[in-house]
């Protein structure tokens, strides 16, 4: 929930995005949560504040990464508060595609320190470094995600190719089974057809609990294969 009497003015940024300003609570669904929406409309702040909230290190990583390359996150996490239930999650991860590679390189720099077993190891053994970004991606999903977790992921989409996110959705229903609580902001109607979950959409109208055909992403894309022609000519001519 936010805690709206201790905001100072919902005229500045993040607090006078429309997600924000009508903000409230937020209920999380017990398995998967996605935050969806056109760019700009404060999902990914959304996700930094309450994975901030929740104690990981605002770039990404597990709980107990605390690198920070470059102070820019958002101070809505000092005005959000998480009501938990009373089993705490025994693993947990903050996925950030635009700051993964500083969460690779800190996995580098921890390891070269000596001491064993190595983090990486944890991640299928490999360098995330020598593989692609969508391999280091997945490689994660697969190995670092233990289960009996909590897994929040901004926009995983961005490294993975339709096929892997298909993948993903099994995976998440893999965690699912195991007793894990995800929340993941995407714009991928792939990874948001998860069938046991909330989707809340972020608009200019404030944040909406959406089907997955209601949302926009989904709709418009369905558009777009339907008939790809016809929509090439309307954004071509």
């Amino acid at each position: 929930m936010l805690n709206r009497e201790d905001v100072p003015t919902f005229s500045n940024f993040p607090f006078n995005l429309p997600s924000i300003k009508t903000l409230t609570q937020l209920t999380l669904h017990p398995k998967v949560t996605y935050l969806v929406g056109e760019n700009g409309m404060g999902k990914s702040t959304l996700l930094e504040a309450i994975a901030v909230s929740l104690g990981f290190n605002p770039e990404g990583g597990s709980f107990n990464f605390n690198f920070s390359t470059f102070d820019s996150h958002s101070v809505l996490r000092n005005y959000i508060k998480l009501v938990r239930g009373i089993d705490k999650p025994r693993d947990g991860f903050f996925l950030r595609a635009e700051s993964f590679y500083n969460v690779a390189s800190n996995i580098e720099e921890l390891d070269q320190g000596g001491g064993a077993p190595k983090i990486i190891n944890s991640f299928g053994g490999q360098s995330l470094h020598e593989q692609s970004h969508g391999e280091a991606f997945f490689s994660t999903f697969i190995h670092r995600f233990g289960g009996n977790g909590i897994y929040i992921l901004d926009e995983p989409e961005a490294a993975l190719s339709p096929l892997r996110q298909m993948s993903m959705v099994t995976r998440i229903h893999d965690l699912v089974n195991q007793h894990s609580q995800l929340i993941i902001a995407t714009h991928s109607p792939i990874i948001m057809s998860y069938p046991d979950s909330f989707i809340y959409e972020l608009s200019d109208e404030g944040i909406k609990e959406k089907k997955l055909e209601e949302t926009n992403h989904f709709q418009i894309m369905k558009q777009f294969l339907n008939d790809p022609k016809r929509m090439l000519r309307h954004l071509l001519e």
